[in-house]
């Protein structure tokens, strides 16, 4: 059973330029959304193939459509999006979990997110995947090994959700 969803009839080499929509953060971290979308966009440039439009503007298009993070968008707001920031897709999604988790006495990041990626011209979800990282291994529980940082959780989460896309 695979992890993630994408589309098998979408043509991805149209997509030349995306935009990273404000994600909904489900969790108690006040800017947990925040982070996750940054290191999105970093590796999403990271990787070379595709633009990322510039943090700030899709924030403007959302706010010019009157919606927030989180809200669910329809078609033809996607198709605006798409048209105001020149971009073929837009990745959009949720951070479910970010936080520190406790295993007796050793503590470990655990995060959780979902990422979908829309084409702006129909607003059809092309690709979708929820990936989860952390917790304390073996050797962090049994031994007092060090756990990955926030940070680093962070991102290798992000990538293990990217990879699902751009090794397709």
């Amino acid at each position: 059973m695979p992890s993630f969803y994408i589309n098998q009839d979408y043509d991805f080499s149209f997509v030349k330029r995306v935009a990273v929509l404000p994600f909904e953060n489900l969790t108690n971290e006040r800017f947990a959304g925040d982070m996750v979308r940054q290191v999105v966009i970093s590796e999403l440039l990271a990787t070379g193939l595709v633009e990322v439009s510039v943090p700030g503007d899709p924030i403007s298009a959302i706010e010019k459509l009157r919606l927030k993070p989180g809200d669910p968008i329809n078609a033809e707001q996607m198709r605006t999006i798409g048209k105001d920031l020149k971009v073929q897709a837009v990745i959009f999604g949720a951070v479910e979990e970010f936080g520190e988790v406790r295993y007796g006495n050793v503590s470990a990041p655990e995060v959780s997110i979902t990422l979908m990626m829309a084409d702006t011209s129909s607003g059809s979800i092309v690709w979708s995947v929820t990936k989860s990282k952390g917790g304390a291994g073996f050797w962090a529980r049994h031994f007092g090994a060090r756990s990955d940082t926030m940070s680093e959780t962070v991102i290798a989460v992000v990538r293990e959700a990217l990879k699902t896309l751009f090794e397709y």
